[in-house]
């Protein structure tokens, strides 16, 4: 693709305003989502939503993020969990916040992705990154995949093996969703190491979810980051718990293995913001940098650890190989 100038030379990675380079990446969370809404919905029901409101709220949420020092989000919503590139790039350009894009598919799958094989849904996922999104000239630099509590089901594994050969043709990392209480992550991993892809250019997510230390050692010990990545999102795993097993895998010395993350939006059409507030109130953009960083310095974790988490390892991963 097109260098920007001083970038000769410079490893870059693909953002939703073009390539930066890796080291001005800055503090990263590593998966979260600008908008999520149901594909569909909105086209045939518009007064569901007010495009230009969520537009302002996602602006005040990503200059809350930029003020709290965080430079980066990579926003890992895909095509079934309703990816609007047009929208990803209007906040960009409201924001000092830098927003690197996914493709693939979640767990809900459209009957598309099972309906055709394994190459040609690979060639989709490619043309995303490599070409660019749809007419918008916006190249992905990851790929997202999903196992839920479904486990990996023929269409699933359809994808699975489509984000495999997409990982290995372009060298861009794949981010997955799991079912942690589950150990999908492992499912992941074996798909994955079949179809020959580096487990190191593979991060599983929703790992912040378990607090089996066996299972998240495991993962890394084959070679994968781990994404500790739903702070906020209690019912999974309390924020005391999650906190515990991170203090204690960083004393392990497996801090350049983990990334850190809420899985949060600025707005999707599953709850209000109103009821976002009720039932989930940790579980915004800022909750990291304004209860969990203390909290884990609290635990022991030190500024290197935390650096290597939010700064070191998203660089280091999404740099292509």
């Amino acid at each position: 693709g097109e260098r920007r100038p001083g970038l000769m030379g410079a490893a870059t990675v693909e953002t939703a305003l073009g390539p930066v380079a890796t080291t001005a990446l800055g503090p990263t969370l590593m998966h979260e989502h600008i908008v999520t809404r149901s594909p569909g919905v909105h086209e045939n029901w518009p007064h569901l939503w007010d495009r230009d409101a969520i537009i302002a709220i996602a602006e005040r949420k990503m200059a809350d993020l930029y003020g709290r020092g965080i430079r980066t989000i990579v926003d890992l919503t895909t095509v079934d969990l309703g990816r609007d590139i047009d929208l990803i790039l209007a906040v960009a350009r409201r924001s000092r916040v830098q927003v690197i894009v996914a493709t693939g598919v979640w767990w809900m799958p459209q009957r598309y992705f099972g309906a055709h094989g394994i190459d040609e849904v690979a060639e989709l996922f490619i043309l995303d990154i490599t070409v660019g999104i749809g007419t918008s000239g916006i190249k992905a630099a990851i790929i997202k995949c999903a196992t839920d509590t479904a486990g990996v089901t023929p269409v699933i594994e359809n994808v699975l093996r489509a984000c495999a050969r997409a990982q290995k043709a372009t060298g861009v990392p794949i981010s997955t969703h799991t079912w942690a209480a589950g150990r999908s992550g492992e499912a992941q991993q074996a798909i994955f190491a079949q179809e020959g892809v580096d487990l190191c250019r593979v991060i599983i997510g929703h790992s912040g979810d378990s607090e089996d230390l066996g299972y998240l050692r495991g993962l890394m010990e084959r070679g994968s980051t781990i994404g500790m990545d739903r702070f906020g999102l209690d019912h999974f795993l309390p924020t005391a718990k999650r906190v515990e097993v991170l203090a204690k895998l960083c004393a392990e010395g497996y801090a350049g293995k983990m990334v850190l993350s809420h899985d949060a939006n600025c707005w999707t059409d599953m709850l209000s913001e109103d009821d976002k507030r009720r039932t989930r109130p940790l579980w915004h953009y800022n909750h990291i940098s304004d209860d969990i960083l203390p909290a884990l310095r609290a635990a022991g974790v030190t500024e290197d650890q935390i650096q290597q988490m939010l700064v070191r390892n998203p660089q280091a991963i999404l740099k292509p190989s």
